[in-house]
């Protein structure tokens, strides 16, 4: 656990806005070096302009997640500036809905590049120079966080594709908990999995590359992304109380982080699910407007 963080280093992917960028202000103001990644250059500038009059010591550099040699560049470039980070936030991510079989390979590729294999080359990247400095010093102290999402630990409909992926973080979590547990009790590892809080996740089709290039979206895709705009909008927990629960979680040495606690009761009932071998319960059982809605607009003709 990190309890000091003062001249420590963070590495912080989608650090343009969202929560890398609420966690950014905070590393900010405990005295922290930032390294932000962001795949989007003006909010990435933006950001770093901020951060540097803030008096943070700042490296911006445009990085796409899922292209593993540019994470490695990410890392040299961290590893020659600063050293070994303290905090590593694999957190950059993209949303997308509809139907399960009618996302196109294409769809596939752009989401799980992102949300599964950014976060494997965050760990990959950056755990061996971590570990390497705390041999090195017995009093060296490591964080790794990866932003999964409630979507992480329950299956909604219609987003499918960002589910799966977001199930893969949270398997990948808890096995580099353990994996870290097994060599070292210097560094340590979260999950965030954040219910719906205003960030800029249901517009993230706007840094969709020209190589994934979207289809024209199905109805049920242009449900899903009008249901995502609306909750996402609707949030009442903010970008910044959940970057703040990011840091009492590394103080507290706290795997499991959530932005709404209450929502864990949806995951006790597929929990029961599997124990008890019971089909899936409908996730609309406690806002059955919702799902009588959401089959209503699929089945219109």
């Amino acid at each position: 656990m990190i309890t000091d963080f003062k001249n420590k280093t963070a590495v912080l992917t989608g650090g343009g806005s969202g929560f890398g960028l609420e966690c950014a202000r905070i590393g900010a103001k405990l005295g922290m070096n930032l390294v932000l990644a962001d795949v989007q250059q003006d909010a990435l500038d933006k950001a770093v302009a901020e951060l540097e009059a803030a008096g943070a010591q700042v490296l911006g550099m445009r990085v796409d997640v899922s292209k593993a040699d540019q994470v490695e560049v990410l890392g040299a470039a961290t590893l020659k500036r600063f050293g070994a980070p303290h905090f590593v936030f694999n957190n950059a991510g993209v949303g997308a809905g509809g139907l399960i079989w009618e996302n196109s390979a294409a769809d596939w590729e752009w989401v799980i590049g992102v949300n599964l294999m950014g976060v494997a080359h965050g760990i990959r990247v950056f755990t061996p120079m971590m570990l390497e400095a705390a041999a090195k010093d017995p009093s060296w102290q490591g964080h790794i966080v990866n932003t999964a999402s409630m979507a992480g630990l329950l299956n909604a409909p219609n987003m499918g594709i960002y589910g799966a992926s977001k199930h893969a973080v949270v398997s990948m979590s808890e096995t580099l908990y353990q994996d870290l547990a097994l060599v070292t009790d210097q560094i340590s590892a979260s999950v965030l999995c954040p219910f719906f809080v205003p960030t800029g996740i249901s517009q993230s089709h706007r840094n969709r590359p020209q190589e994934f290039k979207a289809e024209k979206p199905t109805k049920s895709q242009l449900i899903g992304q009008a249901m995502s705009d609306k909750a996402v909008g609707s949030g009442k927990i903010t970008a910044a109380e959940v970057a703040q629960k990011v840091f009492d979680s590394i103080a507290a040495n706290q795997f499991y982080i959530y932005s709404h606690p209450k929502a864990i009761g949806s995951v006790q009932t597929r929990m029961e699910d599997v124990l008890m071998a019971r089909n899936p319960t409908d996730p609309f059982a406690g806002k059955p407007e919702l799902g009588v809605e959401l089959k209503k607009a699929l089945r219109a003709q």
